[in-house]
């Protein structure tokens, strides 16, 4: 299947009437996600690629004024068949993508760099990332996508919505039409600021013992303090 038939399938697969996600489905209906499609989660070659795809849809984020954006990168492979080995899958790039990032930018300083932070989130071009991982063998129904995919949604939009008193209905929206869609909440899910989001970006449930393999190596990172 070609890059383009993926993309439809991914956009066929957000519009579903049951899909919990309607921040999702809004970016879709408004045109408001970017698309890349690459070869293979473990493989390192396309990683100056989807940094750059990343980096542009930085620039075009911050020109907006519009919210709802997010940046799909879409793997055709491994077939996943666990969420072990996805979740292996996604630390590894995530890891690759912040080392190369690092060589030419500091960490978003509206939030912290450290992984074990309740106020953590992903960063390139320093600009704050929340991440939701996809994959065929995830135990959460809404994550259960054909193809490996890794969602880069602008933290900062969140926070906008919060200052608008919009967050919160959201939030209770997509939770609500998520458990009538898999029959459970999602008991990863936290909210910021009160758990370290790395928690939920691949949809494995974790025990107690967990520990984030992500290392932030940007030398110019300071570490954000919440008021």
């Amino acid at each position: 299947m070609d890059a383009c038939d993926i993309i439809e399938e991914y956009k066929e697969y957000l519009l579903n009437k049951d899909f919990p996600c309607v921040a999702a489905r809004a970016a879709v209906s408004r045109q408001q996600i970017k698309f890349l499609v690459v070869e293979h989660l473990a493989c390192p070659k396309d990683d100056i690629a989807i940094l750059n795809f990343l980096y542009s849809f930085v620039d075009t984020y911050r020109a907006s004024t519009e919210l709802f954006h997010s940046a799909a990168v879409i793997f055709k492979g491994p077939e996943m068949a666990n969420e072990a080995l996805f979740d292996t899958l996604l630390w590894q790039r995530l890891q690759s993508l912040a080392n190369l990032d690092a060589q030419q930018y500091g960490f978003d300083q509206r939030v912290n760099s450290d992984p074990n932070s309740p106020d953590f989130s992903f960063s390139l071009k320093e600009e704050a990332f929340f991440i939701i991982g996809l994959h065929p063998g995830s135990s959460r129904r809404a994550r259960q996508f054909r193809y490996p995919t890794l969602v880069f949604n602008p933290h900062a939009q969140f926070e906008q919505m919060r200052q608008k008193d919009q967050y919160g209905k959201m939030q209770n929206i997509v939770r609500k039409r998520d458990e009538s869609y898999a029959g459970s909440i999602n008991p990863m899910l936290k909210d910021f600021g009160t758990a370290s989001e790395v928690y939920q970006y691949s949809g494995r449930q974790y025990d107690q013992s967990w520990q984030c393999p992500l290392q932030i190596n940007h030398a110019t990172a300071k570490h954000y303090t919440a008021a």
